[in-house]
């Protein structure tokens, strides 16, 4: 077996990123931008006010001035005149600031009749204004790769750009096996179970960013796995669940070679889901979860994401981590690393007691993972742990 760092280089190691695409930005959100945009023009393009109000100059500014409005300035409709010794310009926020004006002294502290203005006591020292480019200049550039946020999508928007250069989604093949599988909505034997991996896993993959493909379960022979094989093709990642231990109707990883994988590695240190599989697969990155449920769902986060993620053009990278006090003890770890299934309270993640990998009401109820290095000692309420997020 081998660690869990060690499976993500090997498997790091395998990834071309994907070809690139151009969309609109509706289509934009969620995709990894491989291309910079660069902004056109100054953001904003003109001095603007940050509030409605008046604007004047410097030295007319004090209380008890009286000043004459000479016009009006609203967002879209900027006043073409200047504002000269006396006088004023009634401005609504985000209008441009008309010439001659230093300051926008807000309506709150002015008392308006007809066309005078009289400042009140007290006027606030702010000038109310937005400098022009004061959020980004034209040139600046919304960096590349990143995974688009939307308000990367606005900030992209307001450059001036309609269409992004993306990475294309990553096409996901998902073959459940088994013959103990039937499709949820069928009719099961009693030696017989419904089909649930996939189906979570589908989810996974839609929410990482790739396309998921769900295929028809093959049973467990040579001849079915062969055939699922070969609908597969064109992804370009192909998950297998189950069939990758070494019982004998463990059949994937030899139908897999078959088939024409090069196996990059095959047992992870991993808690659950020691059975994991992994190489190339002809242009496509081959990846064999475990069968049993929450194996194959906590495998996904660790490894699957992860390697959506890479093939997309962001850097390659473990999932992401963050640390939590734990709000219950935690006993001591075994030799593999640990992905206990926790919930999170306002006194820090809890994790459940029962870790069985066949429990999905366990999953369905964790929102992360407590990740456990190998042979870590038992820990006590309050003790600092890297958390994975659900």
């Amino acid at each position: 077996m081998i660690p869990v760092s060690e499976a993500l280089d090997r498997l790091f190691a395998l990834v071309t990123p994907l070809d690139t695409q151009e969309v609109g930005l509706t289509a934009a959100s969620g995709r990894v931008l491989r291309a910079p945009v660069i902004a056109t023009r100054d953001q904003p393009p003109f001095a603007a006010s940050a509030m409605d109000g008046y604007a004047i100059r410097d030295a007319d500014c004090a209380p008890g001035a009286r000043l004459t409005v000479i016009g009006e300035a609203a967002a879209g409709h900027g006043f073409a005149g200047r504002v000269g010794p006396g006088e004023t310009v009634r401005i609504f926020t985000g209008a441009p600031v008309p010439a001659g004006a230093d300051r926008v002294v807000i309506q709150e502290d002015t008392t308006r009749d007809g066309d005078e203005v009289t400042l009140s006591p007290g006027i606030s020292e702010n000038r109310n204004i937005r400098a022009a480019g004061v959020d980004f200049r034209a040139g600046d550039a919304l960096s590349a790769p990143r995974l688009l946020r939307p308000a990367d999508i606005a900030l992209a928007a307001s450059m001036n750009a309609d269409r992004l250069t993306v990475s294309r989604w990553p096409e996901v093949a998902i073959i459940a096996t088994g013959d103990e599988l039937v499709a949820p909505g069928g009719a099961p034997r009693a030696d017989q179970i419904i089909a649930s991996n996939a189906y979570g896993l589908h989810g996974i993959v839609a929410q990482a960013g790739g396309a998921p493909r769900l295929l028809p379960i093959a049973g467990d022979s040579m001849a079915a796995l062969a055939q699922a094989f070969e609908l597969a093709r064109g992804a370009d990642i192909v998950v297998t669940i189950g069939g990758a231990s070494v019982g004998d109707h463990d059949l994937v990883g030899e139908a897999a070679s078959e088939a024409g994988m090069e196996r990059a590695f095959w047992k992870v240190a991993i808690r659950p889901g020691k059975p994991l599989m992994a190489g190339r697969f002809g242009d496509a990155l081959l990846l064999g979860l475990p069968g049993n449920p929450v194996s194959s769902m906590v495998c996904a986060h660790v490894f699957l994401v992860p390697l959506i993620r890479a093939l997309s053009g962001l850097p390659p990278a473990p999932a992401p981590r963050h640390r939590a006090r734990l709000a219950a003890p935690l006993a001591a770890n075994g030799p593999r690393e640990h992905y206990l299934r926790a919930a999170t309270g306002p006194d820090g993640v809890t994790a459940f007691s029962k870790q069985d990998s066949s429990l999905l009401s366990v999953l369905s109820d964790a929102d992360c993972l407590i990740v456990q290095p190998p042979h870590d000692p038992a820990r006590d309420t309050g003790d600092v742990v890297e958390v994975i997020a659900l």
